[in-house]
């Protein structure tokens, strides 16, 4: 970066910042993944909040987290693919 504040990135150089704000944008995405099953499967499974999980609220969460990330992968496929056939 010179002086004035503006940037001359390599070509190099801009593929490792494309490449780590792919990575970032990765983790946040993941992050939200696991918060909005944790709220999703903990209202549908845990009826009386405490110290433990009983089985069947290990079943259902192991269920409702499978089911959940299964439809995730499968729009996110979805939507990749239709982006792809945009795009061409």
């Amino acid at each position: 970066m010179d002086s004035s504040g503006s940037s001359t990135l390599t070509g190099a150089q801009k593929d490792e910042l494309m490449d780590q704000v792919k990575q970032e944008f990765a983790i946040a995405n993941f992050q939200e993944l696991l918060t909005k099953i944790s709220e999703k499967c903990f209202k549908v499974c845990i009826s009386k909040p405490g110290t433990s999980l009983d089985n069947s609220e290990q079943k259902c969460l192991a269920m409702c987290m499978d089911r959940y990330i299964d439809t995730y992968n499968s729009v996110s496929k979805a939507y990749t693919k239709r982006i792809q056939l945009e795009r061409n």
